[in-house]
């Protein structure tokens, strides 16, 4: 499956965004879909995950409240809603696509499919 993230832009301090990861070749069906960040520095992040079966997310608990996931199965996407944005927020932000069992699914390694990555950037 391949995987297009966009949506990245620069924003203000309390602004929002909306990312949008895009599969092609294949269909999400049976995966997990993670959204991850990497700042400059910083190892890669886990910010929140869906597995397309049930739809019920899961988020890291630096962005809970604050930013959602959801996906639209008829065009075979996850959206990552982002709202209240902070400066520490700026990161690449990935999609990517796996199977990892639920203990794992805040894991990197545990995806095996990742799109290019879309940069956001939070002005202060």
């Amino acid at each position: 499956v391949q995987l297009q993230a966009s949506g990245g832009g620069l924003v203000q301090t309390e602004g929002s965004l909306r990312l949008s990861c895009a599969a092609s070749g294949s269909t999400f069906s049976g995966y997990t879909v993670g959204w991850f960040r990497q700042a400059p520095g910083k190892e890669r992040e886990f910010i929140a995950a869906i597995k397309w079966a049930n739809s019920n997310p899961y988020y890291a608990d630096v962005v809970k409240g604050r930013f959602t996931m959801s996906r639209d199965a008829a065009r075979n996407t996850v959206y990552l809603q982002m709202n209240s944005l902070r400066p520490e927020d700026t990161a690449v932000y990935y999609c990517a696509a796996g199977r990892p069992i639920t203990s794992y699914i805040r894991s990197p390694s545990m995806y095996g499919y990742w799109g290019q990555g879309t940069l956001v950037t939070v002005s202060s």
